[in-house]
């Protein structure tokens, strides 16, 4: 089997979580929103997967709205959040993924005005770029807590901080996706309004994700019906995905502190290989990352024919997000840090997981430099 180094793009179902969904895709089938005994059986299930999932972001469980993932979530911070206003402005970190960017493109063609917020060298949304780009008709910001490429971190804090310094009022959603589990997050230190979050980021199923909403948010749902989720999102729950989604957070929670250390010594060795190496750029070694993402490129070989060739050696990484595969345009992270097109379509990134061993990314190394023998 090839050895997994693509977890930002989605990890592996953990044997706990499905041996929690067996029995929801079997004996216990009932509708949650049934009163007889089967649907009780259903809706006690999915209201514990919600209490786990905001035990895991210091969340209420009103707070917490179920969704398909990570793409409707942000579809629904966004278009929700904004439907009853009149068309103004709001502002999206200039790395943001293409579930953010999707949105915001279709808001901006209904007569909203889109501000990109730049980011510097590092990958990082400064204070003072993110002051310079908003003004007082901006009603929403969006900035991801952490990138899927590069795993840079955001200052979420301080960031909200000084966006309300130009408007008191502003509402502030995060993508945390890649962030969810991985490391501590809050929802209600952090001074969010909305947060998205994604089980298949955690060891959880696809399929399954969550918006999570703060109180003063009169969120608009985006596909009406039935008037499930308290109205703010209609459709029959995915109730085995959830009941997943649920015990992947409360894994998540008391294996967060192990994953990280684990993960963040694998990175360093693999960092260590690869700046031994000449002709190999590192992205973002400046910065605050996650503790299991690594990006690089490899000078002279582009990122797409050195993916194929790491895969062939029986390793699965990645050329950048999982959603804009296939397409041969640099990546608009790395472009936006002002990385130069050529090195930036040369970019390979890789995101360890729980399984994942010093072996192998000492084997990884080694494969590398095989395979730039090659091409010299």
């Amino acid at each position: 089997m090839p050895v997994y180094f693509d977890h930002n793009a989605t990890t592996p179902l953990a044997p706990e979580v499905m041996e929690a969904m067996l029995p929801y895709m079997s004996s216990i089938y009932g509708n949650p929103s049934s009163v007889h005994r089967y649907g009780r059986l259903a809706r006690n299930a999915l209201e514990l997967a919600r209490q786990q999932v905001a035990d895991l972001l210091g969340a209420q469980t009103n707070q917490v709205v179920f969704t398909s993932g990570g793409t409707e979530a942000n579809n629904l911070a966004l278009k929700g959040s904004l439907q009853a206003q009149q068309p103004a402005r709001l502002a999206l970190s200039a790395i943001e993924h293409a579930a953010m960017l999707g949105p915001a493109a279709q808001l901006e063609q209904a007569g909203w005005q889109l501000d990109l917020i730049p980011v510097n060298a590092q990958g990082v949304v400064t204070e003072a770029a993110l002051q310079q780009t908003l003004s007082p008709q901006t009603e929403l910001v969006s900035v991801m807590a952490a990138n899927n490429e590069t795993g840079v971190l955001q200052n979420l804090p301080a960031l909200i901080s000084a966006g309300r310094t130009i408007r008191e009022d502003l509402l502030f959603h995060s993508d945390a996706c890649q962030m969810a589990g991985k490391l501590p997050l809050n929802f209600s230190e952090l001074g969010l309004d909305m947060l998205t979050l994604s089980a298949h980021k955690l060891y959880g199923p696809q399929g399954a994700g969550a918006l999570i909403v703060s109180r003063r948010i009169d969120l608009q749902p985006q596909i009406s019906g039935g008037g499930q989720e308290s109205g703010r999102r209609s459709g029959t729950e995915n109730l085995a995905a959830i009941v997943g989604f649920g015990q992947a957070a409360e894994l998540a929670a008391q294996r967060q502190q192990q994953r990280e250390q684990q993960a963040l010594a694998l990175r360093q060795q693999l960092q260590q290989g690869l700046v031994e190496q000449p002709g190999i750029t590192v992205f973002s070694v400046d910065a605050q990352r996650l503790p299991n993402t690594l990006q690089f490129s490899v000078a002279g070989i582009d990122g797409e024919t050195l993916l194929m060739q790491l895969d062939k050696k029986g390793f699965a990484v990645s050329s950048g997000s999982a959603c804009q595969s296939g397409k041969t345009d640099p990546s608009h992270v790395l472009l936006a840090m002002q990385v130069e097109p050529v090195v930036a379509r040369g970019s390979i990134r890789v995101s360890f997981g729980e399984q994942n061993t010093q072996a192998q990314v000492a084997q990884f190394i080694e494969s590398l430099a095989q395979i730039r023998q090659q091409f010299n």
